[in-house]
C-alpha cells in the first residue's frame, strides 16, 4: 500500500481480521472494548534493501514464497506480499531500481537485513478514528486516498490516516497508520501466497507506558515491553514452524 505513504518528515513524526477492522471503527465511536494489536493489524511492513533477496530470505525462513505486488510511482519503492490469513498480510517493501527518485519515509536502502519497520491497523470507519484522535488532541494527516496498480492491471484503492507522535526512532514506527480499503478493492490477503498466520505482535520501546496509552487512545491494546530500541516483533505460524520477525 506504500503508494499512499506520507512524506518522510510527516511519517517520521507519526505517533485482523475483518471483525477486528469493524471493532476498531466502533471503538472510536462508542467506547467499546479495546482491540488486541495482533487482531488490529491489517498488514506489517518488512523493509529491505533489495526485494528479490528479501523474498529469498523470507522463503528460507518461513517456507512460503512471496508474490510481487507492484510498484509505487514517485515513491521509489516496490513490494511483494504474503497472506497472513484472516484479512492480514505481510508487505515486503524495498527500493524500486527502475525509479530515479526515492521519497519513502523510511530509508530501507540502508538496511543490512530485512526488518519490520511499521504497521497498518485496519478500520471500517476511518472518519470516526480521525474525529476521536482530534478530540484527544492529536494532530493527524488524512484521511488520504491511495491506490496501486497490480501486475494484472487491476487498481486497488484505500484511505489512510496518520497520527502525529514522537515515538519513532531509527527507522521503526511503533504507532500504526490506519487503513480503510475501498469496498470494491480485493484485500491483498485474499490472493497473496498463503501458508502463514499471524499469532502474536509485540512492541518494544524505551517509553512503554506512553506508547501503550497512545495506542489505547486509538482503540488498540498492545503488549509494549521496555526496550533500549524501538522494535516490532511478529510471531508467525509457518510451514517451517513458528517464526519471529523483528
Amino acid at each position: 500500500m506504500a503508494g499512499s505513504v506520507l512524506s518522510r518528515r510527516e511519517l517520521l513524526s507519526l505517533c485482523g481480521t475483518t471483525g477486528a477492522s469493524m471493532l476498531i471503527g466502533s471503538v472510536m465511536s462508542s467506547g467499546e472494548s479495546l482491540i488486541p494489536a495482533e487482531r488490529a493489524v491489517d498488514h506489517l511492513l518488512l523493509g529491505a534493501a533489495d526485494l528479490e533477496s528479501a523474498m529469498v530470505w523470507f522463503e528460507r525462513k518461513a517456507g512460503v514464497k512471496a508474490e510481487a505486488g507492484g510498484s509505487h510511482p514517485g515513491v521509489g519503492t516496490r513490494n511483494a506480499l504474503i497472506s497472513l490469513g484472516r484479512r492480514q498480510y505481510l508487505e515486503i517493501i524495498a527500493p524500486d531500481p527502475r525509479q530515479t527518485t526515492f521519497s519513502f519515509q523510511i530509508d530501507v536502502r540502508k538496511l543490512s537485513e530485512p526488518r519490520l519497520i511499521t504497521w497498518a491497523a485496519a478500520t471500517t470507519n476511518i472518519d470516526a478514528i480521525a474525529q476521536k484522535a482530534r478530540e484527544a488532541g492529536h494532530q493527524i494527516f488524512g484521511p488520504r486516498d491511495g491506490s496501486r496498480a497490480r501486475p494484472d492491471g487491476r487498481v486497488l484503492h484505500w484511505k489512510t490516516l496518520g497520527v502525529v507522535n514522537q515515538f519513532g526512532f531509527d527507522g521503526v514506527e511503533p504507532i500504526p497508520f490506519f487503513i480503510q480499503w475501498a469496498s470494491d478493492s480485493l484485500h491483498p490477503s485474499e490472493d497473496s501466497p498463503k501458508g502463514c498466520e499471524l499469532q502474536s505482535f509485540e512492541i518494544g520501546h524505551p517509553e512503554p507506558a506512553n506508547v501503550t496509552a497512545t495506542l489505547q487512545g486509538l482503540g488498540i491494546q498492545a503488549t509494549v515491553k521496555r526496550s533500549a530500541k524501538v522494535t516490532l516483533t511478529a510471531g508467525l505460524k509457518t510451514p517451517k514452524g513458528r517464526v519471529e520477525l523483528s
